[in-house]
């Protein structure tokens, strides 16, 4: 997952770092996670799913230069009340990043629980596994946002046919309410 050096590099290192090392736990979702289970995906949204404190907010968000980046504290405080998201945005190269506060919901608590290791930007980071991905996708497509929903998770299915843990998906995709989409996908894909 690690990827070439441009000039606002050391800016994404240093908040892809800034989060693990001063927020507490946390899981990549977006274009970070698709670039590691699709390597071909140029898509740019930048998620990070986040299991802070009111305290790891804080110190999180005093780590964070106001010269460098947008980021406003009564935004990421309700977030963490609410248990939605806010984002940050570097200010010169508009670079934004997504951070959603984590579901206390069983299927989240899982999905977090089986987080896997990797590295952006030379930084160790935990992304979501190429199951949880699926889970995640066919739910935003229930809920109408996009087909391109579907389109990423018949990719990640295509290049990770052998591998998946395809018990582990039906039972959450039951859970979820999924299960038709998930279904549909995989009578869909060839090599599954």
């Amino acid at each position: 997952m690690d990827s070439p050096c441009s000039s606002h590099d050391h800016r994404r290192r240093s908040l892809a770092g800034d989060w693990p090392s001063g927020a507490g736990q946390h899981s990549l979702r977006g274009g970070w996670l698709l670039r590691q289970h699709l390597p071909w995906s140029s898509r740019t949204t930048n998620d990070i799913v986040i299991a802070p404190t009111a305290q790891t907010i804080a110190k999180f968000l005093d780590r964070l230069s106001e010269q460098e980046y947008y980021v406003s504290r009564e935004a990421a405080i309700d977030a963490l009340r609410r248990n939605s998201m806010f984002n940050v945005i570097d200010l010169e190269s508009g670079w934004k990043v997504d951070l959603i506060i984590r579901k206390s919901r069983p299927f989240s608590l899982e999905e977090f629980r089986r987080r896997m290791a990797a590295r952006l930007f030379e930084v160790p980071v935990f992304v979501a596994t190429a199951e949880d991905t699926i889970l995640t996708k066919l739910e935003w497509a229930a809920m109408g946002e996009s087909e391109r929903q579907v389109r990423d998770a018949a990719g990640i299915v295509s290049v990770k046919a052998t591998e998946l843990d395809r018990e582990y998906i039906s039972r959450w995709a039951n859970e979820l309410g999924v299960a038709e989409q998930w279904h549909r996908l995989i009578a869909e894909q060839k090599n599954f």
